[in-house]
């Protein structure tokens, strides 16, 4: 267990790395108010993990620890909308679309509301 902890965190600590560095020069590269680095890191996370579990489904190509380092470390440090979205992508191709439709718009507005009221408690401390 505590292997796998360590193989968790290892993939986070490079997953996060390559948020921040691939964000950055994106954002610095647009030039624009729109977050564009975010924006790619998000949809390149959505890849990458779809490309690894399509693998993981296809054969038998890495043993479980690895699978873990890749998709809930390096691409949950990455992003955790790649994570997300692939759930969400279970649901929905596994025929369960009002739960992907709950699941979806449920995390986007609680979301955004808990950021919202972070910010408020923060103004009014």
């Amino acid at each position: 267990m505590f292997r796998t902890i360590l193989l968790i965190g290892a993939g986070s600590f490079v997953g996060g790395i390559a948020r921040y560095l691939l964000s950055r020069a994106i954002q610095t590269g647009a030039g624009s108010g729109f977050p564009w680095g975010t924006f790619v890191v998000n949809v390149t996370g959505c890849l990458i993990i779809g490309i690894m579990y399509g693998l993981f489904e296809k054969e038998t190509v890495m043993n479980p620890d690895t699978r873990l380092f890749l998709t809930v470390g390096l691409c949950g440090g990455f992003t955790t909308f790649s994570t997300f979205i692939h759930e969400n992508y279970n649901l929905f191709t596994s025929g369960n679309f009002l739960q992907s439709g709950i699941y979806s718009v449920s995390s986007f507005a609680l979301g955004l509301c808990a950021a919202y009221l972070g910010h408020y408690i923060v103004k009014i401390i």
